[in-house]
């Protein structure tokens, strides 16, 4: 019962039976049940309630499932219930799983969750509890741990720390320990800090050195920097670009101008391309140095790299003023021309005398500013400038180098990123992993980034990291776009989350959200086919009030998905509500329209006839679209007149439509078989003027094909081929059939060939549906005279052609043909029909021939085919008529485990003729195998579950079954009742027995004279007379007479009962008794006997 109500998420209702069964002193059992349960809740966003089943299961001692723990806990983490994410998971550490199916990603967020509170210390904690277990963390979580302790400025403890785990950091962690140490205290005690690392086995990486080398430089120890290269050099390592860029801004520090390129041309000669800050540093320093000659080749190398374009006559010099971030005309460089060179400041390469016009100060700042910016990488300008250029690629590489340089984005160049991600639509897992990343930096973004990553994570694979960040905008009560509910309510459609939908909806609702009318179509949609009609009208009316200007367009898309999703009735009824309140009269023709569609679809006939004749009572223009629904429908339902009637009006009222109406009417008649209507309605097109296509004759020779008539026929194909008409492949197959049936084979060879000639692209189509025929007829010699013309023709058969063979050959009893046939088809690589497979089998188990139908099972499986529903239980029920019980099992199990069980598979005969061998679990299992797949056994398969467990004495796996037969309305049958309530009063359960009493009251059963026998006989054998005789009476209100010695006994009984309570009132019961049960003053019972 439990688990049938989990199956429908009647989380609460199974609650409360597990509470019944506890108070009446029954423990539940089931781990699976209470799992399904918690697992429900969390899917529902109910944590309260899943936390309060968890804790429940844990005081029963039930462990949850694996996948319970998992989600419990992801829900936790995400609504950020640190303590129970903790208590949770410690739990699941301790049951018997395998710490390997315990996800890291479970146990790091919990950890992520602690250090972002700033609790890194619990969070400490809480890794050496899960490590006391048998956990070994992964570096991620020790990241996270020694980023919140770098965060502290706390580096003794995370040298304890790593201690502690008996592990060194990851490269990246150290190096991002290296840069907090610079920035935060200096290189000397980084420097210190390195060497305890090493000792603990941390290897340091190019970038270790690069962040103590660029450090040095800034700090103004070039000397110590230059030691740096040294050992990085010792050990076969290169310094990188950004090593060389603060080594060049080092020397022009400390005015050692000369050596800058000598560093630089290292760079290049070991591989390091120089960037625009390598360009800018060399700028700077020869401008700080007034070295103007190397200025000017600084900028030609520039242009050389591309980094520049310089135009024919544009000043070197210019350029680099302006790539320093001077203004064209703020900085010049002059010559110096009085004779004693008073303003001279410096001279140039041939010994002029050359002096600056700026302003000193400024220029120096500014020039110093550069140098000492470079010798740190500032990654957050250069990640915002490649944003800015559109470049995501560079972008990710910036992000990548800051990683390994143990720097994070600043906010500002993170928000750009995003922003420049969610513009370019692309690249949506390089979002997610910097979510996951930098959650600190996530969970400060503006609500309008936020609401643009709502929307631009619009794949099926990123839904789950949508509704974390519309979470957090909740939580953070960050106004939410529009746009962003439509996002996330399509989202949740396409990922059929139908339990995040209906609490997502809610919340969009209740904060008055209006998708765009381009949106409504899509939501609408899904809410129609979802049968969410409440919410579709909701959204309607609100979209009536938001858009009014546009309710023409908003009611014409309500009707049209109401019409087109089976709910025509729903959208006549609004039809006729918005008409009255008269939004739109003048659009009630385009209304009907689609309510006759909508009803012709639903095969609502007189609806959509109703609507018809509601249009000619106003006086509306019958579209002609309409009409070629409705004139078929009336020609079915035999109102020829009626279809004749409307013919007309539309012919009035659109006369160039003419020949479609006539063409619809005639394919009316020619269906309803009434060849003589459609021979008159054939002259009244003649006299109309009109020349009938090939369509009509189609129709009518299909028509004289139905009623057997072939002289007409014959009549009609020599006017098709005297008018050169197309003869169409459907009337082809009609005349085909007709001529055999009559025995016309030789005319029917003809017609073929006469197709033959006029149909070059469907010769083998035309060959099948001969044979087809010929089948259908008994005329095997004559199939395989075609077959050998086909041959002869070099003619290919296709699948169809062997199809046919194999299931013609079958019918005709003709076994070794059709296993032939089938052998070919293999050969040829095509695949046979299920249908094929179906009637060779069959034929095969009806003849015996049960070995020869199991190697045609075995081909099936290595070619991977599908195991029908008759074909498995024909080779089953063969293998039982043989007593090869083992086999049919062993053969049902390979069907199960290579996956070749179809939806629509059917075991109802299996089922019970396993019961009837008593195998009761291979009975059951392909029950289960079924309701899988869902479909839904008979009554009558149930029936025989309940029969054999109650053979079996298994009482409460049968009511267990039973229990489900009244979920899934399938009557049990009445011997089923009768051996219900006989089992039940064996057991002394007649409580159970009476109220199935009133169960088949309900159902309008009434129960057996047997079943009434057998309660009152149990009740007076556990000496419950009272109740003996309310069931006596219940009995006798049925009209049954219970026997004599029933009766007697119950009366002498209840005699000896009140004797002992008081003689005159025995007396007054029994006589009533006796009165009520046919037996006093001699009357004769009219009661019927059971």
């Amino acid at each position: 019962m439990a688990s049938m109500l989990v199956r429908v998420e009647l989380f609460r209702e199974v609650e409360s039976l597990f509470s019944t069964m506890q108070a009446q002193g029954i423990s539940p059992v089931d781990n699976k049940v209470f799992s399904d349960i918690i697992e429900g809740y969390a899917a529902t966003y109910e944590i309260e309630m899943g936390i309060s089943v968890y804790d429940r299961m844990r005081d029963h001692g039930l462990v949850p499932s694996l996948s319970c723990y998992r989600i419990l806990i992801q829900l936790l983490v995400r609504k950020h219930e640190t303590q129970l994410a903790i208590r949770v998971y410690m739990d699941m550490l301790e049951q018997v799983f395998k710490l390997s199916d315990v996800e890291s990603v479970h146990f790091e967020n919990i950890i992520k969750l602690l250090c972002k509170d700033g609790r890194v210390q619990d969070a400490r904690k809480f890794l050496k509890k899960a490590m006391a277990l048998g956990l070994i963390p992964a570096d991620s979580v020790l990241s996270e741990i020694s980023t919140g302790y770098c965060e502290k400025k706390d580096f003794d403890d995370i040298l304890s720390f790593y201690i502690e785990c008996k592990r060194a950091p990851d490269v990246l962690i150290g190096n991002k320990i290296m840069f907090s140490l610079c920035s935060n205290f200096s290189t000397k005690r980084a420097d210190l800090f390195l060497r305890d690392l090493e000792q603990l086995g941390y290897v340091p990486d190019v970038r270790t050195f690069a962040i103590l080398i660029c450090w040095s430089c800034h700090e103004g120890k070039l000397k110590n920097a230059f030691v740096y290269v040294a050992k990085l050099l010792s050990r076969k390592l290169k310094p990188d670009i950004y090593s060389y860029n603060a080594l060049i801004g080092g020397v022009f520090n400390v005015g050692m101008w000369g050596h800058a390129q000598d560093i630089y041309e290292e760079a290049i000669d070991n591989g390091r391309a120089p960037t625009l800050s390598t360009f800018k540093v060399l700028l700077a320093g020869y401008c700080k140095a007034r070295q103007f000659d190397k200025v000017k080749e600084i900028v030609d190398d520039m242009v050389k790299h591309s980094f520049i374009q310089l135009a024919l006559l544009e000043d070197p010099l210019s350029k680099a003023f302006l790539l320093l971030g001077f203004s064209p005309f703020a900085v010049k460089v002059k010559r110096d021309n009085d004779v004693g060179f008073s303003k001279t400041e410096f001279f140039d390469g041939v010994g002029n005398g050359l002096y600056l016009e700026t302003d000193m100060d400024e220029y120096e700042k500014k020039l110093t500013s550069i140098l000492r910016n470079s010798m740190i990488p500032d990654f957050n300008s250069l990640l915002v400038e490649e944003c800015d250029r559109g470049n995501l690629k560079s972008a990710y590489m910036m992000i990548n180098d800051m990683s390994f340089w143990g720097q994070e984005p600043s906010l500002t160049a993170f928000s750009v990123l995003i922003r420049a991600h969610c513009s370019s639509r692309s690249n949506f897992k390089g979002i997610s992993s910097l979510f996951d990343k930098y959650q600190k930096l996530a969970s400060q973004l503006d609500g309008k980034i936020l609401n643009l990553l709502v929307q631009a994570l619009n794949k099926k694979e990123f839904m789950h990291k949508r509704r974390i960040i519309f979470d957090e905008m909740l939580k953070r009560n960050v106004p939410i776009e529009n746009e962003s509910y439509t996002a996330l309510v399509i989202g949740l459609f396409k990922e059929k989350s139908y339990r995040g939908f209906h609490y997502y909806w809610e919340i969009a609702r209740k904060d008055d959200w209006v998708p765009k009318l381009e949106y409504f179509h899509v939501i609408l949609d899904y809410l129609c086919r979802q049968e969410m009609i409440e919410k579709a009208l909701e959204l309607f009316e609100s979209l009536l009030v938001s858009y009014n200007h546009l309710k023409f367009e908003i009611c014409n898309v309500l009707f049209e998905h109401l019409c087109v999703t089976g709910f025509t009735g729903i959208a006549h009824v609004c039809v006729e509500e918005l008409n009255r309140l008269g939004y739109f009269f003048d659009y009630m023709a385009y209304a009907y329209v689609h309510l006759i569609r909508g009803f012709f679809k639903e095969k609502k006939f007189p609806e959509a006839n109703s609507i018809f004749h509601l249009m000619v009572a106003k006086s509306m223009t019958i579209p002609y679209e309409v009409s070629l629904l409705l004139i078929p429908w009336l020609c079915s339902t035999g109102r020829f007149e009626k279809a004749i009637a409307l013919k007309e009006i539309v012919l009035r009222s659109q006369p160039s439509d003419s020949f479609s109406i006539y063409t619809a009417l005639m394919n009316g008649v020619c269906k309803q078989r009434k060849v003589l209507e459609a021979s008159h309605l054939f002259f009244e097109i003649l006299s109309k003027g009109l020349i009938p296509d090939s369509e009509i004759y189609e129709k009518l020779i299909q028509a004289h094909s139905r009623v057997n008539n072939l002289r007409r026929v014959n009549e009609l194909f020599g006017v098709v081929i005297r008018r050169k008409l197309n003869v169409s492949i459907p009337s082809y197959r009609y005349i085909t059939r007709l001529m055999c049936v009559e025995g016309r084979f030789l005319q029917a060879l003809s017609v073929k060939d006469f197709m033959l000639k006029e149909n070059s692209s469907s010769k083998v189509i035309i060959y099948n549906i001969l044979i087809f025929s010929l089948f259908q007829t008994g005329n095997i010699l004559l199939v395989n005279t075609l077959l050998k013309e086909l041959e002869q023709h070099g003619l290919i058969l296709d699948e169809i052609t062997y199809n046919f063979l194999i299931i013609g050959y079958c019918r005709w009893q003709d076994m070794t043909s059709s296993r032939q046939c089938l052998n070919t088809l293999i050969t040829k690589d095509l695949t046979p029909t299920n249908r094929s497979l179906r009637e060779l089998i069959s034929c095969m188990c009806d003849h015996g021939m049960i070995h020869e139908a199991l190697d045609l099972s075995r081909i099936m499986e290595l070619k991977g085919w599908v195991h029908g529903s008759s074909v498995q239980n024909r080779i089953v029920e063969g293998l039982l008529s043989q007593n090869k019980l083992q086999e049919a099992e062993e053969f049902l199990d390979r069907m199960v485990e290579k996956g070749l069980v179809p939806d629509s598979i059917t075991y109802d005969n299996l089922i019970k003729r396993f019961c009837s061998y008593g195998r009761l679990k291979r009975a059951v299992d392909l029950l289960d195998l079924m309701l899988k797949r869902g479909n839904i056994p008979n009554a009558a398969t149930y029936d025989f579950i309940i029969h054999s467990f109650c053979k079996c004495k298994k009482l409460h796996q049968a009511m267990d079954f039973f229990t489900e037969m009244m979920v899934k309305k399938l009557k049990p049958s009445i011997k089923t009742w009768d051996l219900i309530v006989r089992n039940l009063c064996e057991e002394g359960r007649t409580e159970d027995a009476e109220k199935l009493f009133i169960y088949m009251t309900g159902m309008a059963l009434t129960p057996t004279r047997e079943m009434y026998c057998l309660v009152i006989d149990r009740l007076c054998s556990d000496n419950k007379f009272e109740k003996a005789s309310e069931v006596l009476q219940a009995m006798q209100r049925n009209g049954y007479t219970p026997d004599f010695e029933t009766h007697w006994s119950l009366i002498s009984n209840l005699s000896n009962f009140s004797d002992k309570e008081s003689s005159n009132r025995s007396s007054g019961f029994l006589s009533r008794l006796l009165s009520e049960s046919g037996f006093a003053q001699g009357k004769e019972s009219k009661s019927k006997i059971g």
